[in-house]
């Protein structure tokens, strides 16, 4: 790499020493129109609107975070008794895997209710 010699770099021209490259925008990309994007008379408002990013109904955000945070924690508890009733199932004692299956039965019927609660917020 020493013996070879790089070209010296140019000097930085803000305008290109090709003329080509020096049109306007709009004959460099003629595909580019006027009513492209921003320019479109369509548009009359950028942006979300007035109001955007608030919340226009606290109360029934809360309560969807509520019913939200009680079907996680169930889901939970699903999972962990599976996991138990698998383990006593596979030792053998039935006797608490069918209470393990009972309490999994009564907790997916716990998130069914809370799913029908409130059938305008689906």
């Amino acid at each position: 790499m020493s013996d070879r010699q790089l070209p010296p770099r140019p000097d930085h021209r803000p305008g290109s020493a090709q003329p080509r490259l020096n049109r306007p925008v709009r004959e460099r990309y003629p595909q580019i129109r006027p009513t492209s994007g921003y320019g479109d008379p369509r548009i009359r408002h950028t942006g979300p609107g007035p109001g955007a990013g608030s919340e226009q109904e606290p109360e029934r955000s809360s309560k969807l975070n509520a019913r939200l945070t009680l079907a996680l924690t169930v889901v939970i508890g699903q999972l962990w008794a599976l996991t138990v009733t698998v383990d006593e199932w596979m030792e053998g004692n039935t006797g608490t895997a069918w209470w393990g299956a009972g309490f999994l039965v009564l907790s997916f019927l716990a998130v069914l209710g809370l799913w029908l609660l409130d059938p305008k917020d689906r």
